[in-house]
């Protein structure tokens, strides 16, 4: 009897431990930018990642906002069956500089609209990729996103990382590290010197033969100390 209570109660921790663990992988159920990280300066290409969350709805509009205070010149947009995609720019307070000239305004935002068939249905994901370039010379960039469902709710996945604190709705970020320096790459590789190449003088084969040449010697007074020994030995008879 009391070993049935100890299997009880054994059944409902680990219950308790698995509904604990599943709970946090639920809420991390949000849109992301894959990869998170980049190189200032450079061109590359990310992927929005938008899960639905909802049982009852589809998600039928995504909208993501660049930063216009660390423009991109260069952003591209690769279709997705069933859905239109639309680019909207805004003026800079401050131009790009590029070698083609100033450049005053840029993308400041992205709006996908799904048809009635190609909808974010619940329980699946869709990825929608953009290129951009050049990066900002920054820290990160954070997209500021808006996910539109069938039955009108609005969800906002707009809060900025905070030191030490998870945000509930957190905004895609992207990391951007710094462009390694050439200088520094060829004086790392220019200090180590020149290999040293081994030089055969025939030393390690005249050891060896000296060693052959003392063996064979050793060998032979062994030989012969022994049939002077056997000699000196008187033989007797029965």
């Amino acid at each position: 009897m009391r070993l049935t209570h100890v299997v009880r109660a054994g059944v409902a921790v680990a219950a308790a431990a698995a509904a604990a663990l599943a709970f946090p992988a639920a809420a991390s159920a949000h849109v992301t930018v894959n990869p998170n990280t980049a190189t200032q300066g450079g061109y590359t290409k990310v992927t929005f990642r938008v899960p639905n969350e909802r049982d009852d709805a589809s998600t039928t509009k995504v909208e993501i906002a660049l930063p216009t205070d660390k423009p991109i010149a260069s952003v591209s947009l690769k279709p997705v069956q069933g859905w239109t995609a639309v680019a909207e720019n805004s003026k800079l307070a401050t131009p790009i500089k590029t070698d083609d000239g100033e450049i005053t305004d840029a993308v400041s935002k992205i709006t996908w609209t799904a048809s009635a068939d190609a909808a974010i249905k619940p329980h699946q994901f869709q990825e929608f990729d953009v290129s951009l370039g050049p990066l900002p010379v920054a820290d990160q960039l954070v997209f500021k996103a808006l996910q539109t469902y069938s039955n009108g709710e609005i969800v906002r996945w707009i809060d900025e990382p905070a030191a030490g604190a998870e945000a509930e709705h957190p905004a895609p970020v992207l990391k951007l590290t710094k462009k390694a320096d050439p200088s520094a790459v060829a004086s790392t590789g220019t200090a180590a010197g020149p290999a040293v190449e081994a030089k055969d003088d025939g030393s390690d084969g005249t050891a060896v033969g000296l060693g052959v040449a003392g063996l064979v010697l050793g060998l032979a007074g062994l030989v012969v100390g022994v049939l002077a020994y056997r000699r000196a030995t008187p033989r007797t008879t029965a």
